[in-house]
């Protein structure tokens, strides 16, 4: 096989490092992840004996070795597949890409870790990327053929996009995604589908769940989501649109445990692979929709009206 070539093999088979909060709390962003990649010729594969990534909020704050350790482990497992990593979660594409840009440049991070993880009989050698679903389609596939495959336009959706802090920052380790400042990548793979981003007050705000805080401070971290979601329903947004299982849990369960307290919220949340696949033709049930907690039924009316106008 030539080296093209096997570069070639490498960009289209990937393994999925699917996280924690995905497959425990919402395992439509998982199908529908796996549905999309289908689609666009993008093979996806079981990343057998993962952990958790760590969370660096926690894990680094108290020992950088033991973080890096357990983070290099995950990687060294894709390394065995020849495989880039894939990650469907900021927090996730967070701590594994720092961390392998950390063992990559630093010999002496890279021989602590591996005297670690020698006795799980792994060895990191720094010979694959880890990737966000968000930047491979960005870098990788593109609007243009994301575009191809659609075949059920999600004209007049208005989309509020949440970028999420990790998925942009810290920037020199997120090369070719343009200005963390105003990011577009997301929105143009957004608009692709055929439904409209549009830009809104405080639109790169942290969604509040980050760090532990969502569990240590939960009503703090809720004062935080409900400044956008104010924002979100006075302007008339159909969803939220995400890249992120824990962005995906504060802004669809906090609505619910905002609501508790009066409020009125019932804002629609998706992760990007459930709106490209309803682009691409899946339903709503296929793509895990109806397993979130917020629904809207004005929304699935929408969803449906565009499908039947496709078949009449």
């Amino acid at each position: 096989m030539s080296t093209s070539s096997a570069t070639e093999k490498k960009s289209q088979n990937l393994s999925l490092f699917l996280g924690c909060v995905a497959p425990n709390r919402y395992p439509g962003i998982e199908l529908a992840s796996r549905k999309v990649m289908e689609k666009l010729g993008v093979g996806l594969h079981e990343l057998k004996g993962a952990s958790c990534c760590p969370a660096p909020g926690v894990f680094k704050s108290f020992d950088k070795t033991t973080w890096l350790s357990l983070a290099s482990r995950n990687i060294a497992l894709s390394e065995n597949m020849g495989m880039d990593l894939l990650t469907i979660c900021n927090g996730c594409y967070g701590s594994l890409g720092e961390a392998n840009h950390a063992l990559k440049h630093n010999p002496e991070y890279k021989q602590k870790v591996n005297e670690k993880i020698a006795e799980t009989g792994l060895e990191y050698k720094g010979n694959v990327n880890v990737r966000h679903i968000m930047e491979f389609l960005a870098k990788e596939v593109g609007p243009e053929k994301i575009k191809e495959n659609v075949v059920l336009p999600l004209d007049g959706i208005k989309v509020a996009v949440h970028y999420g802090c990790h998925l942009i920052r810290p920037s020199k380790e997120k090369e070719g995604l343009g200005s963390p400042e105003n990011p577009r990548f997301f929105d143009d793979l957004v608009n692709a589908t055929g439904a409209k981003s549009v830009d809104y007050e405080d639109k790169l705000l942290c969604c509040g769940a980050g760090g532990g805080a969502r569990s240590a401070f939960l009503e703090a971290t809720l004062k935080m989501t409900e400044k956008k979601l104010e924002i979100l329903q006075k302007e008339g947004f159909d969803c939220i649109v995400d890249a992120c299982p824990f962005c995906h849990l504060q802004f669809d369960s906090g609505q619910k445990e905002l609501n508790k307290g009066g409020k009125n919220y019932n804002i629609p949340v998706l992760h990007y692979a459930q709106l490209a696949g309803l682009a691409f033709g899946y339903t709503p049930k296929e793509l895990g929709i109806q397993m979130n907690i917020t629904t809207s039924p004005a929304f699935e009316e929408k969803i449906a009206a565009l499908s039947q106008k496709k078949e009449a």
